[in-house]
């Protein structure tokens, strides 16, 4: 690059504007460079358990890059990031036993997806989904090294899960981790993945949008997915998606599409949720969700005044689960039903306005609150609607069940 005194004020301004920078741990630099190119809501949602995040290991010296103005700033960015996230991407091949025999022998189905290096103990996090009811893990790494691996804990319910590998320390690089509540619409969203096992394969987009719900195996919901449409096909789950600097800000879990494959609408898991979960998986083996025990819908001020309804904005709760903590407090379900909009809809049961002191307006809210804020066994305060009152309830919630009670 030519000296900056031979470059003019405005050539110096333009080189400030569009020079950027890519840090990443000098270890991995040096290998990464000859690196081998490889419908509607369920009315009862999912929540979390606050759990207090272990440390993250010791970052090695970062060095700093600069990247060339005159030349492509997105490419050579997008380059950079695959060059220090690959070598921490994994690919994982499940086997799982097929419950008929064929001539007396076992026969098993074989799977894939992927997943990443959270530390130098060898702990790799991936999708529930990915390792669930395997017999044989293999874990691929970007060097083509494939070793063994057991699962330490699962969480279905986020959809969740961590398995380990016997590797030298030397030869795991943990991922740096993001913050997904930063993360805004419209910004760089980038995977990096094993889709139909065409190892480290990086794709990119941009955020489409944030705080989606989507389903989880067990009926519940996972709050605060991040919607995105970087490409994510079979394969892709339990892989990063990643921002700009290459911090990983979720894990690529889920697609909207009729035919398995890519539509543009693809969802990840947020990381401050992962950074909850996998903790308590590797010290417990499970996570121990809070549950309230209701089914219900998000009231709308259009609503509230077509069903003659005493308040605009809330949880109108449809059913209480029998034996719930709900239940147990004394909140009360619809008691008759109407058409609303084509829908069936139980009202004449409470409706939730607040939980301590966060207002309700939509059942996400309380979802993310109960999420981020409470524990089982912790007791909260619900502000109801009911007779025409506002009335304060106290609650104290259960451990959630494997599945949503019918």
């Amino acid at each position: 690059m030519a000296a900056i005194g031979a470059v003019s004020a405005f050539a110096l301004l333009c080189l400030c504007l569009f020079a950027a920078v890519v840090v990443w741990d000098q270890t991995r630099e040096r290998q990464a460079y000859s690196a081998p190119t490889r419908a509607r809501p369920v009315p009862t949602r999912v929540v979390e358990q606050v759990v207090p995040i272990s440390p993250s290991p010791t970052p090695l010296p970062p060095i700093v890059i600069e990247i060339d103005p005159e030349a492509d700033i997105q490419t050579q960015i997008l380059t950079a990031v695959y060059q220090k996230v690959n070598p921490s991407v994994v690919n994982i091949t499940v086997r799982q036993p097929v419950p008929h025999k064929l001539n007396g022998e076992d026969f098993f189905t074989e799977g894939q997806g992927s997943g990443f290096v959270w530390d130098k103990q060898g702990h790799i996090v991936t999708n529930h989904h990915v390792v669930a009811n395997a017999s044989e893990i293999e874990v691929t790494f970007w060097n083509d090294v494939s070793v063994s691996a057991e699962i330490v804990g699962t969480d279905p319910d986020s959809d969740i899960a961590v398995i380990k590998v016997d590797v030298s320390p030397e030869e795991l690089y943990p991922v740096e981790l993001g913050d997904s509540d930063q993360v805004r619409v419209g910004e760089r969203a980038i995977a990096i993945g094993n889709p139909f096992g065409y190892e480290g394969t990086l794709t990119v987009g941009i955020i489409s949008a944030v705080g989606r719900s989507i389903p989880a195996v067990t009926g519940f919901q996972i709050p605060e997915a991040i919607q995105t449409d970087a490409a994510i096909n079979p394969g892709n789950s339990g892989g990063p998606l990643l921002d700009a600097r290459g911090r990983v800000i979720g894990v690529n879990a889920q697609i909207r599409s009729l035919v398995q494959a890519n539509s543009g609408v693809g969802f990840a898991i947020p990381i401050n949720l992962v950074k909850r979960v996998v903790p308590a998986l590797i010290e417990t083996g499970r996570y121990e969700h809070p549950w309230l025990g209701i089914s219900g819908v998000t009231l709308s001020p259009s609503m509230a005044r077509d069903l003659e309804l005493p308040v605009e904005r809330g949880i109108l709760i449809i059913d209480v689960i029998p034996r719930s903590p709900a239940a147990e407090a004394g909140l009360r379900p619809g008691t008759r039903t109407v058409n609303y909009k084509g829908r069936r809809i139980e009202i004449g049961g409470d409706i939730i306005v607040q939980i301590d002191d966060q207002p309700l307006h939509n059942f996400d809210d309380l979802l993310i609150y109960l999420s981020r804020h409470t524990s089982p066994g912790q007791e909260v305060i619900l502000t109801v609607a009911r007779d025409g009152k506002l009335v304060e309830v106290p609650v104290t919630l259960g451990v959630r069940p494997t599945r949503i009670r019918e």
